[in-house]
């Protein structure tokens, strides 16, 4: 008889799962941003978490994943950049700080009746270059005001530049192991294959070495969990049409083409994702932590092959 599982681990799984709250997808331009809002429909009062979409990929591309986020009973706020240099960030850190200021007034008024943000628990997420922004708005480099405090800080396979040489502005990786001045906790999460190339012997990759997951958490201080997603790409997490969707038709193809994908089913790397992400809200905005310590002790409770990074140490 197979040994059952602990009631932590158990919960943990069902973290991978679809939660039990219906949501809705709302599009609105009534902010300093046009806005992807993904909400609980239940009646009932809900953290906040601002999703921070990747270089040319819509908000709404990320649609599954924030669905499943959504439905363990969270409202997530996804601001559309159109900035057209990818390197040069301050804009759209600017703006990031900007919509998150406009929650306290703006946010309630866009959601269905009866459903009610609580901004005291607010954590804040990014993908790509996305993650790049979260990390650079949550150390600071807004140069403006920010009203509400982030509790928590997921950073999704982030990026940091095409390379090397073309680092995203302000550089904010240093290259210091333990540099990031963070008060709160961080998750990075990563994936094996967003640093291949698709391009045969061509260095150019998605989330190239230097610049991508590894770093960031390298450049966190203790309060860092890490995985990496092994046998899944950069972009695996997005919805299947994500490439015809994008801003740009054609740069969305392009940027299909560049990163490898894995093999195995979307569906896990999304399902995998929003638990990761889940956990993390659970531990870190309702005090409830065992799910997360559950998946850090014994991984292979997630759906697809999940590595925990080795604690990054001061």
């Amino acid at each position: 008889m197979a040994e059952a599982r602990p009631a932590s681990a158990t919960a943990a799984v069902d973290l991978f799962k679809l939660g039990n709250y219906s949501t809705k997808a709302i599009r609105t331009s009534n902010a300093p941003k046009t806005l992807f809002i993904v909400t609980p429909e239940n009646e009932g009062t809900y953290p906040v978490l601002p999703f921070l979409h990747g270089y040319n990929i819509c908000p709404c591309c990320y649609s599954q994943l924030l669905q499943h986020i959504s439905s363990h009973g969270y409202i997530i706020v996804a601001p559309l950049f159109l900035g057209v240099c990818s390197l040069y960030c301050r804009p759209d850190i600017k703006s990031a700080a900007e919509v998150t200021n406009w929650l306290s007034s703006g946010l309630q008024p866009m959601l269905p009746e009866n459903v009610v943000p609580n901004l005291s628990r607010l954590a804040l997420a990014g993908h790509n270059r996305g993650g790049y922004l979260a990390f650079a708005l949550a150390l600071g480099n807004a140069n403006i005001t920010m009203d509400l405090k982030f509790l928590a800080l997921i950073g999704i396979d982030p990026v940091a530049g095409a390379n090397k040489c073309m680092k995203s502005v302000p550089k904010i990786l240093t290259g210091v192991p333990n540099s990031f001045n963070l008060d709160m906790l961080v998750m990075v999460i990563g994936t094996g294959l967003g640093g291949e190339s698709m391009i045969g012997c061509i260095p150019c990759s998605c989330a190239p070495d230097g610049l991508n997951y590894a770093e960031f958490f390298k450049e966190c201080k203790e309060n860092c969990l890490g995985f990496v997603i092994s046998e899944y790409g950069h972009t695996d997490m997005l919805d299947d049409d994500f490439c015809n969707n994008c801003l740009g038709t054609s740069i969305g193809k392009l940027m299909g083409s560049m990163c490898k994908s894995g093999k195995g089913d979307k569906t896990l790397i999304i399902e995998c994702v929003g638990g990761l992400v889940v956990a993390m809200l659970m531990a870190q905005l309702e005090g409830e932590s065992r799910e997360l310590d559950a998946i850090v002790d014994n991984s292979s409770i997630a759906p697809v092959k999940l590595e925990v990074m080795e604690a990054s140490q001061p």
